[in-house]
């Protein structure tokens, strides 16, 4: 069974803007160690990728105060 890695978008980041927009929120089934706070999307692909997990996006909560 393939492990996952959840991943949001960061509340801070804006589309447009050069810096990495997402952060690992937690991993399940894989020994993975972690020493970035941001990721670009292609970081995160080639990381399950490598890993042979999947991706998890985890959905914004439309009534919260940061939500774009």
């Amino acid at each position: 069974m393939a492990g996952k890695i959840f991943y949001r978008e960061r509340t801070k980041s804006k589309e447009g803007q050069r810096n990495p927009r997402f952060r690992i929120v937690a991993v399940s089934e894989i020994d993975l160690k972690i020493f970035s706070d941001h990721f670009r999307k292609k970081e995160l692909e080639q990381l399950a990728a490598e890993t042979g997990a999947d991706l998890v996006a985890l959905q914004k909560d439309p009534a919260s105060k940061n939500a774009s």
